[in-house]
């Protein structure tokens, strides 16, 4: 994990990275046009699947329609890995399309991921809705995520020209994820963890699909071995941040917004990086979040507040902010050093990983 980025020191002061500006508000419009570009052939994609019931729940999965088929706009997901990918391409030949099969399968294996990963932590909500397993059961969830994840290797080998090369990143990506979340589960509730496992695993769970996306759409795109290296990088960062991002909403994340229970983490006694920055801080209230957790995941709703209280007065969630705004600095600097014809493309590409690192779902 040499390529890896680093945490840093425990706490750091704030961080001035370079270029960093609020989020453009021409970011939802860039991730439409590429969603406009993708979903037909992403729907193309699960009507290729044999099976009727697997085409039904990566539909509900993907949020183009409820339990009976019947249409629901408004339950799709963010669309960050596709527009990643869409934009890599875009940023290497000029030409978008080029991107599209990669970010078909970037988006499938995102959702054969998120099916699986809702029955191994018991989640009931996803997207304001039951999850896959709960709405289909559990057998057939698995199913379907394994179909997804088979379609999505069919699409580069059917559709991308330069499947040679973006097939073996997409199934190096594929590895890393399911490494990162076995060691989740291995992580979970545990005693004696330390933050760089943590984030060890969470490169491996979040920032290895992110990093695929723009690696993969730079190779279908026809970039050049030194700007692909650059993207992958870039990809790395701006994926933990990601991730960091997603732990502070798993603490203090409006439900509203994010589409899961309140301090869902929390509630589930998970171990994510805030969490165990609180409880590696060595402050006094360090040592009484230890002792809360000691029993289990808080259960009552007194305990779950003291809990949040605690993670945030011991600067677990002041260190994640931090440190994703650091990681959003590494993601711009390596965006600016890739050489590629398309500079409107990167500069799209830096705007998006700036909305990630300040988004509230």
């Amino acid at each position: 994990m040499s390529a890896e980025p680093t945490s840093g020191d425990l706490l750091p002061p704030p961080v001035r990275e370079p270029g960093v500006r609020p989020g453009p508000a021409a970011v939802p419009g860039a991730i439409a046009r590429v969603k406009h570009l993708v979903d037909p052939a992403l729907r193309q994609a699960v009507d290729r699947l044999a099976d009727e019931r697997m085409r039904r729940i990566a539909g509900y999965q993907l949020g183009w329609w409820d339990v009976d088929g019947r249409p629901t706009p408004g339950h799709a997901g963010k669309a960050i890995r596709p527009t990643l990918a869409v934009l890599a391409a875009e940023a290497a030949s000029g030409d978008p399309e080029l991107g599209v099969p990669v970010a078909v399968a970037v988006e499938l294996v995102h959702n054969f991921s998120l099916l699986h990963d809702d029955i191994m932590d018991r989640d009931v909500e996803r997207r304001h809705r039951p999850t896959g397993w709960v709405a289909f059961n559990e057998p057939q969830a698995l199913l379907a995520g394994n179909a997804m994840l088979v379609a999505a290797v069919e699409t580069l080998v059917r559709d991308d020209r330069q499947s040679g090369r973006t097939v073996p990143v997409l199934l190096g990506a594929v590895q890393r994820l399911i490494s990162g979340q076995s060691a989740d589960i291995a992580l979970e509730q545990g005693e004696d963890v330390r933050l760089p496992d943590v984030l060890e695993m969470e490169c491996g769970k979040t920032a290895a699909l992110l990093s695929a996306s723009l690696t993969a759409g730079a190779l279908a795109g026809g970039a050049d071995d030194d700007a692909v290296e650059h993207l992958r990088r870039a990809g790395e960062a701006v994926g933990l941040a990601f991730q960091l991002v997603d732990d502070v909403l798993g603490v203090v994340g409006d439900p509203s917004a994010t589409g899961k229970s309140a301090s869902s983490d929390v509630r589930a006694g998970k171990r994510s990086a805030p969490i165990v920055a609180a409880l590696s801080s060595g402050l006094r209230e360090s040592n009484e979040l230890a002792e809360l957790f000691a029993g289990g995941p808080p259960q009552a709703e007194a305990e779950v507040r003291r809990a949040v209280r605690l993670i945030e007065t011991a600067g677990g969630l002041r260190w994640a902010n931090h440190e994703a705004r650091r990681l959003l600095g590494v993601a711009l600097a390596e965006l600016e050093a890739t050489d590629l014809p398309n500079r409107t493309a990167l500069e799209q590409i830096g705007d998006l990983a700036r909305y990630i690192v300040k988004r509230d779902r």
